[in-house]
């Protein structure tokens, strides 16, 4: 297999279970963030620090962390082709599901949704919360296929992240 050639660097990955709904998620936190939204809780992500993301370093992260469902990308809205390379990859080599959590408000045009089974998009703006905040306007989507598997679309399941009110 070639090894992919990005341009993603990475500062940390770590197995996470509140990220993705009901899948045990290696978050995989992307550095170089062009967003730089007020309010960002990960700050340290906005530099262009950690080591290159490519095929061989997604082996070595998934294969030292047993028991995963889902790789999710936080982050890489510089590089969206790399990203969806990066899933396409996953998805041919392990079958596992793939996330990525966007700053931008729009899916980049990069994007191929077959690589994909979840997509969070939207800027973080600190009045409006996060995606755990019923006024948030970030999206959390599930990506479904039609009933002839011939197109994807994407189903908003924001709502899994509100807590139930007693």
């Amino acid at each position: 297999m070639i090894t992919l050639k990005t341009m993603i660097k990475y500062y940390n990955a770590m197995v996470v279970f509140e990220e993705i709904p009901d899948e045990i998620t290696l978050a995989i936190n992307i550095t170089n963030c062009p967003c730089k939204c007020k309010g960002c809780h990960s700050k340290f992500l906005w530099d262009d620090v950690g080591e290159i993301l490519d095929n061989h370093e997604i082996d070595k992260l998934i294969e030292n962390n047993d028991g995963i469902t889902c790789v999710c990308f936080m982050g890489g809205d510089k590089n969206p082709r790399d990203v969806n390379n990066l899933a396409r990859y996953i998805v041919d080599k392990y079958n596992l599901k793939c996330g990525w959590y966007s700053g931008r408000d729009e899916l980049s045009e990069d994007i191929d949704l077959c690589n994909f089974a979840y997509v969070k998009i939207g800027h973080y703006d600190e009045e409006l919360g996060g995606l755990d905040k019923e006024t948030t306007n970030q999206r959390m989507y599930r990506v479904e296929e039609d009933q002839y598997g011939e197109h994807h679309m994407m189903k908003d399941i924001t709502y899994r992240f509100w807590k139930k009110r007693e």
